[in-house]
């Protein structure tokens, strides 16, 4: 059984959770997030604290259990605090601008890049530093991702997209004779 699942997820002042047949709804000061739950863990509401138990005793069920508790935990922290996702861009002739609801990118291709910026997430592009941000961590990150996809750094000279905090292993190149 989870460690994690076994003590019970406190409520924050100012959060408050419902449980309707299978689906959460968390509604802080930030916004709303609503999950579906499947049938093999049940989810109570005590109160200021929430239990997540076990329904079966199959693997599958037990797997399910410490999972379930840290999505509860990231949906309280979202609606209280929020997500957010520093992307750094790189090189020369690379630039990053935000337009309405899509993000223009201009990565050394023959055509600019537009990606539309997803509901519920906020995206402000400054220089070269792309701030994504949102209460939901999985969409913020999922977006973010893909973001970094279309020019993953390379390793050479780092062109390309980073997370603020990763660290980009170089390599030396040709050696000159």
């Amino acid at each position: 059984m989870s460690r994690l699942a076994k003590k019970p997820i406190e409520l924050p002042a100012g959060v408050t959770a419902s449980i309707d047949h299978r689906t959460i709804t968390i509604t802080g000061p930030k916004g709303t997030l609503s999950r579906e739950f499947r049938s093999e863990t049940s989810i109570e509401i005590d109160g200021s604290q929430i239990n997540v138990t076990l329904n079966g005793n199959d693997v599958f069920a037990r797997s399910l259990l410490g999972t379930y508790a840290s999505h509860i935990k990231n949906m309280i922290a979202g609606v209280t605090t929020g997500y957010e996702k520093k992307l750094i861009l790189e090189g020369v002739g690379f630039k990053s601008a935000v337009s309405g609801s899509s993000l223009d990118l201009a990565l050394g291709f023959s055509h600019p890049v537009k990606v539309a910026i997803p509901e519920g997430i906020t995206a402000t592009a400054e220089k070269n530093v792309i701030t994504i941000s949102g209460i939901d961590k999985e969409t913020v990150g999922q977006f973010s991702a893909y973001v970094r996809s279309l020019k993953k750094p390379e390793p050479y000279k780092g062109k390309g997209f980073r997370y603020d905090d990763e660290v980009i292993r170089r390599k030396q190149g040709k050696k000159s004779a």
